[in-house]
């Protein structure tokens, strides 16, 4: 990874949420972007879209392009389109509904294709214990069988919101590290941005030249 990534490199790596329509995936998002406590988001019409950057060890940063998809048939079409230029996919479903996660293999299939993008499932409103239909141990064997890692969140009580992404984050740079992504040739979805360069130290006596902002 060395040769990817050395210190003065960044990414931008194109990050799609897809499931079920009313899982939960808006306010996953608005939680992560915006901070928690926003208004209840009206239900996606297509693709929207926000970004935001995150930290990546040692001492790079990487910034996330998020694209929020519609989870109804209808918009499915639209979605489909966004798929292939995805780096990592959040595969998000309720907690409580478990139609919903019953569809996730589903989902899988259909944004996985023959590629390696990085995956992370996300049961989504676990603050609503009492309506809880599908158990941890139950969603971490599917993870595990579709080779993902997965986490429980609540955008209401911003639980594990942070982790989720991050763990994401983690992953595709997992695999720009064993060379099942590759920066330039991928359809934008990682792009690597250079930082400028640090000047060196002046030595004491010479002469200011110009200016590093």
């Amino acid at each position: 990874l060395s040769a990817l990534s050395p210190v003065w490199c960044h990414y931008q790596f194109r990050v799609i949420v897809l499931g079920d329509a009313a899982v939960g995936k808006s306010s996953l998002l608005r939680c992560y972007a915006e901070g928690p406590g926003g208004a209840v988001p009206c239900p996606t019409v297509g693709v929207d879209f926000y970004s935001r950057t995150v930290p990546l060890p040692p001492a790079g940063r990487a910034k996330l392009q998020l694209w929020d998809t519609a989870g109804q048939e209808r918009f499915r079409s639209i979605t489909r389109s966004f798929y292939r230029s995805a780096a990592g996919v959040l595969l998000v479903f309720d907690l409580t509904n478990r139609a919903s996660f019953e569809r996730v293999p589903e989902w899988y299939r259909e944004a996985a294709g023959d590629r390696a993008a990085a995956f992370v499932l996300v049961g989504q409103k676990s603050d609503l214990a009492a309506e809880r239909a599908v158990s941890a141990e139950e969603a971490a064997r599917l993870a595990a069988s579709l080779g993902m890692a997965f986490v429980e969140t609540s955008a209401r009580s911003n639980r594990n919101v942070e982790l989720a992404f991050e763990t994401l984050a983690g992953g595709i740079l997992r695999a720009l590290g064993r060379g099942a992504l590759a920066p330039p040739h991928d359809c934008g979805a990682v792009r690597l941005i250079p930082s400028p360069s640090r000047p060196r130290p002046r030595a004491r006596g010479e002469p200011q030249g110009r200016c590093w902002c």
